[in-house]
Order: C-alpha cells, then sequence, then structure tokens
C-alpha cells in the first residue's frame, strides 16, 4: 500500500521555477521594444513638453529659462484681434480655416462619389483604383512641385491653352493673394481623395447585401436606399476620414511651401508655416512654441472625442 501511495506522488509533476530561457522569452518582446518606446518618450513626449515650457518664456534665437507666463499667447492674439492691417498670424488661422473646411469636404464628397461609382462593379476597377490610389504614395513635395508647374500662368495650364488657340484663358490663382489658398486645395484634394475613397470602398464592400435586398424589395428608390441605410452604416468612415484629413490638415506645411513657397507676401501661410518662420528665421522662438502649442491643442480637441467615442463603444 505504502509503494503504491509513493508511486503515485512520484507521478504527480511538481512545480518547477521558470528556467532562465523561459524568462528570457517572456521579456523577449519587451526587450526589444524598450528602445523604441525610449524614443518616443524623449523625442516626442518630452519635446511637446519642452516646446509648451517654451511657449512661456521669453526664447528669441536660443531658448531662454525666464519664465514670462503667458506673453507669447497674448501676443499671438493680439495680432489676431487687434492689428490693421491684418497680421501674418490672422492670415495663417485664416488660411487654416478656408483650407480646412474646404479640403474635409471636398476630399469626403468626391471619395464617397469615386466609392460608390467603383462598387457598381464596373470593368476595369482594379485599373482604376491603383490610379485613383496612386497620388497619395507621392510625397507632399512632389505634389507641390507638380502643381505649381501646372498652374504656373507662364508654363502650366494658362500657357498652353494660350498656344492653342484661347488667348483669353487666365488662370492666375498661384499668383493672387486673395485666391492662392485655393490652390493649395486643389493640389491637397487631388493627393488625398483617392485615399478616402478607399476607405469608403471598404466599408460599401463589408455592408450586407441582404439589407440593400430587402430595402429594394420594399420599393425603396436608388437615392433612397443610399441616403437612408448606406451613408448612416458608413458613419463610422466617416468619422475615421475625418480625423485623418483634420490631421493631414493642420500639419500641412511642405505643400505650401512647394507648391506656392508662402504665397505672394505670406498670402497662403498655414499656422505650421507660421511656426517655422517665427521659430527659425525671425528669432521668436517663445511665439512660434506658443504657434505649435496651439496647433496641438486643436489636433487634441479632434483626437479625444474620437477616442472617447469608440472606447465608449467598445464595452457595449
Amino acid at each position: 500500500m505504502s509503494s503504491v501511495a509513493t508511486s503515485q506522488i512520484k507521478l504527480t509533476p511538481e512545480r518547477s521555477r521558470p528556467s532562465v530561457r523561459s524568462r528570457l522569452q517572456d521579456a523577449l518582446p519587451k526587450i526589444v521594444l524598450a528602445p523604441s518606446f525610449a524614443i518616443t518618450i524623449v523625442f516626442v513626449y518630452g519635446f511637446i513638453l519642452w516646446t509648451i515650457y517654451l511657449s512661456f518664456t521669453n526664447s528669441k534665437t536660443f531658448p531662454s529659462y525666464v519664465i514670462t507666463g503667458s506673453r507669447a499667447y497674448q501676443r499671438l492674439w493680439g495680432w489676431t484681434f487687434d492689428t490693421d492691417p491684418p497680421s501674418s498670424w490672422y492670415t495663417s488661422i485664416t488660411n487654416m480655416g478656408i483650407f480646412g473646411f474646404l479640403y474635409i469636404a471636398i476630399c469626403l464628397a468626391l471619395g464617397l462619389f469615386l466609392a460608390i461609382l467603383l462598387d457598381q462593379k464596373i470593368r476595369g476597377e482594379g485599373v482604376l483604383r491603383p490610379i485613383y490610389l496612386y497620388p497619395m504614395a507621392l510625397s507632399f513635395i512632389v505634389t507641390g512641385v507638380a502643381w505649381k508647374w501646372f498652374l504656373d500662368p507662364g508654363l502650366g495650364l494658362e500657357q498652353t491653352l494660350h498656344q492653342w488657340g484661347w488667348t483669353s484663358f487666365h488662370f492666375d490663382w498661384i499668383k493672387n493673394k486673395d485666391f492662392v489658398i485655393y490652390t493649395v486645395v486643389i493640389a491637397g484634394v487631388w493627393q488625398a481623395s483617392g485615399f478616402i475613397m478607399a476607405m469608403f470602398l471598404a466599408g460599401l464592400r463589408g455592408i450586407d447585401g441582404e439589407i440593400m435586398k430587402a430595402a429594394q424589395i420594399d420599393g425603396a428608390t436608388t437615392f433612397q436606399l443610399y441616403r437612408r441605410i448606406v451613408i448612416p452604416l458608413l458613419r463610422p468612415i466617416f468619422l475615421s476620414a475625418f480625423i485623418v484629413l483634420a490631421h493631414l490638415a493642420i500639419k500641412s506645411y511642405d505643400l505650401v511651401v512647394a507648391l506656392t513657397s508662402g504665397g505672394p507676401g505670406g498670402s497662403a501661410w498655414l499656422p505650421s508655416n507660421f511656426m517655422y518662420e517665427y521659430t527659425f528665421k525671425r528669432n521668436e522662438m517663445a511665439v512660434g512654441s506658443a504657434s505649435a502649442v496651439i496647433m496641438l491643442m486643436t489636433i487634441v480637441a479632434i483626437i479625444v472625442p474620437y477616442l472617447y467615442s469608440e472606447l465608449r463603444e467598445k464595452p457595449r
């Protein structure tokens, strides 16, 4: 009896401590990710905090450690409401409103329209999709330079039509301080609308076909089908596309530089151009940092509600 009990005891595996090898295997993902995590903390969030600190100092050409409070922000908003003629900061935020609204609205409308067309299973869809998506593969510098050549009255569209005999045609928006911001909209929409089309097309292909067939059997017209069923089901795609486009619009810098070089007299400036000009060229680091913080807060005001809605819906 005792021998049987002893054998049973021996057959029961004992819990052994994890070996060094298993510990290393468990720690390997953390070890691999640690350098990139540390670099992100220092060079992204660390410099964000550093920029916020500089915005409350009297920094000029070089960083200063003398705290002056909100003087840089007061200067910015003073330039917004109290200057005549308008300051470059006023021009920048006005252009941001024009560019942001038109860029987002046109990209959403055009992207949805193209997605609906491609969703009809037309011939050559496999060829058209890459054509629409190709501009997004280009950098903003390449896009800006290409559209600069195309819109330049001396060598682009206007000159070509003049050579073809249409001498009364004039399109000098890129040289006109009142219209130059709209050329930035044109170039931006050309680049991003294909990407938005791909997002909407993926959403359209994910809609249950039985719902569409049931609505058609009930007598719904094509317009009613899209208005009451398809577009409401695409609400998450709309929200995601809006977040992507708003982020691109706020941080746009290289497109303006490559396309217009800032425009006649800085008339095409966006807040990012203002930030770079005042920080690195006009030796007003505190003012430039304050403008960067305002841009950051704008992005946060867009991202945080989106993340809140996403996290709130997941538990449901």
